[in-house]
């Protein structure tokens, strides 16, 4: 059979003006997961990542600790179908209605990295909204939309494959969620309750025979755990 390997990017930049560039932790994780590739003497037929610059330098630093020991990896390829959803699109979306539920909603988005719990608590609610295909917005990718999109992504990676490939797709939580329901067949919500979970770097493990796809396993974070630095396992 053969293998895809789902990774989460490294942490990014919560808070700031360009939430798009890995921080210094998300770096780390990054190298941690190429040195734990490493020891496992994984090799990939083929490496991929969306277009967004946190899912390209993840990839670029764990690929770059694989070479630096010995295990030569082929070119980064970029597919925009492994993007993720446009988080800021949606809320800036959905935004009259979040203000109806939360009125300091918009002090509290501004304001996303010192009131983190509560940021988490509106995005919960707009994503449900979202994912219900109940509110869609003119102009916004829908949640369908969307699952259609990375299963195309997923759809060409089967097409080229070879029988016993490994291959790697560098992206986010989103996407990899979306994955979930499609092959999983979970329904939406509770496959964001699976999202939720999923930490930065965090290797998620699909198996392919032909154009049939199943989960092998979910949210694998050995490669921090082993570091024992609980600072390094993250969810943002």
């Amino acid at each position: 059979m053969g293998s895809i390997f789902l990774i989460r990017h490294g942490q990014a930049s919560f808070g700031a003006e360009n939430y798009d560039v890995l921080s210094p932790l998300g770096e780390r994780q990054s190298q941690a997961l190429g040195d734990h590739l490493a020891q496992l003497d994984i090799s990939f037929d083929r490496c991929l990542s969306g277009q967004l610059k946190r899912q390209q330098d993840t990839a670029r630093a764990t690929l770059g600790r694989l070479a630096e020991q010995g295990h030569a990896q082929p070119e980064l390829e970029i597919d925009p179908a492994f993007d993720e959803f446009e988080a800021d699109a949606v809320l800036r979306a959905h935004l009259p209605d979040l203000q109806a539920y939360e009125p300091n909603a918009l002090h509290i988005l501004r304001n996303a990295a010192d009131h983190r719990a509560e940021f988490q608590r509106l995005f919960s609610y707009v994503i449900q909204r979202w994912v219900s295909g109940e509110h869609d917005k003119h102009g916004l990718e829908s949640w369908q939309s969307f699952v259609e999109r990375v299963g195309g992504g997923l759809e060409r990676i089967l097409a080229q494959a070879g029988k016993r490939d490994r291959i790697a797709v560098f992206t986010s939580g989103g996407t990899i969620t979306a994955l979930l329901q499609l092959i999983i067949g979970v329904p939406p919500i509770k496959a964001f309750e699976m999202n939720w979970q999923i930490v930065n770097t965090s290797l998620n493990l699909l198996k392919f025979r032909g154009r049939e796809v199943s989960l092998a396993s979910f949210n694998s974070q050995a490669h921090l755990q082993l570091l024992k630095n609980p600072e390094l396992i993250t969810h943002r």
